[in-house]
This record gives structure tokens, sequence and C-alpha cells, in this order.
């Protein structure tokens, strides 16, 4: 894509996009379903939503990867005590959805799977539907921790993050 006309796509969308994207309502179903998600395994979730890149990414051509990984280290999703956190991250501006997983399930599930559903999310995203393909996101993590990092009987997982989507 022309460098001038990826800067002005992303620098065109702000915050009321966002918002447009993803409403207060649906921003708490989100919320919830990352809640709910929580109480079966002992990893931790977080959803990041952004219009755009900054200015800076993109004169230096970044990709949504690398806002995606720097966005994991800056949330502290990296932070948690089993290693098990995921973010999700969405970039409104090219329909772009990352998965970051943290070094205790990326061990567990190679990037390329995580490629794979992202992939499959991405239909939803092209459509507008927004929320849709978060709720597939946060499911298809869901699975993933379910299996390798599950709640003994009688156990909780402590809330190391925030629910609530990170949005900017």
């Amino acid at each position: 894509m022309n460098r001038w006309l990826r800067i002005f796509k992303h620098r065109w969308l702000d915050e009321t996009d966002t918002a447009r994207a993803l409403d207060t309502a649906a921003l708490q179903r989100l919320e919830a379903r990352v809640a709910a998600s929580e109480r079966r395994h002992s990893g931790e979730i977080r959803l990041c939503v952004e219009a755009g890149l900054p200015l800076s990414y993109l004169w230096r051509g970044a990709t949504a990867r690398e806002r995606a990984l720097a966005m994991f280290g800056k949330l502290r999703v990296w932070d948690t005590e089993a290693n098990s956190g995921v973010l999700i991250y969405l970039l409104l501006a090219e329909h772009a959805i990352e998965i970051v997983a943290d070094r205790g399930l990326a061990r567990q599930v190679p990037q390329a799977h995580w490629d794979t559903l992202v992939g499959g999310m991405r239909e939803a995203f092209r459509g507008g539907r927004f929320e849709a393909g978060l709720e597939q996101a946060v499911d298809a993590v869901d699975a993933m921790l379910v299996r390798h990092f599950p709640l003994a009987e009688g156990q909780q997982n402590p809330n190391e993050l925030p629910d609530r989507a990170h949005l900017g």
C-alpha cells in the first residue's frame, strides 16, 4: 500500500470510530465473556482495540503485529504468575487481528496455530462485525487456555489483568 495512503487511512480514524465499531454494550458483553472465560482456566485474556497506528509506527512502516507486541508489554500481559497471558489485538484501520501469547502458552501452542485461527476471523472484521470477530477470538483463546492451563477442582483464578478492553 502506498505509504501516504496508509498514513492517511490510519490518521483518519480515531476514538469515535472505535466507539462506533464497539459501543458500550458490546464492550460490556466482551468484558463479561473474558471474565466468564477466566473462571475456566488459570490464564489471563486482554483485549486491545485501536483505530489506527501511532504516527511513529506509520513512518517506519511498522505492522499491526509489531504494535501488538508493543501493547503486550505496555499492558503488562507478560506479567502473569503462570506466564499465561494472551493479548487479542484489533487494528481497525487495517481490519487486522493479532494474538500474542505469553511464553507459558507459546511453548505449547505454536504461533502458526494462532495465525490459522486469526485467518478464520478476518471475514468477520472485513464485514464490520467487530464484536463477533472478537468473540470468536476470545473463544479460541479460551479453548487453548482451558486445554493447557485448566483450573483444578475448587481452584479460582485470581484476576491479574483487567477484563475490560483497552481502547486506543
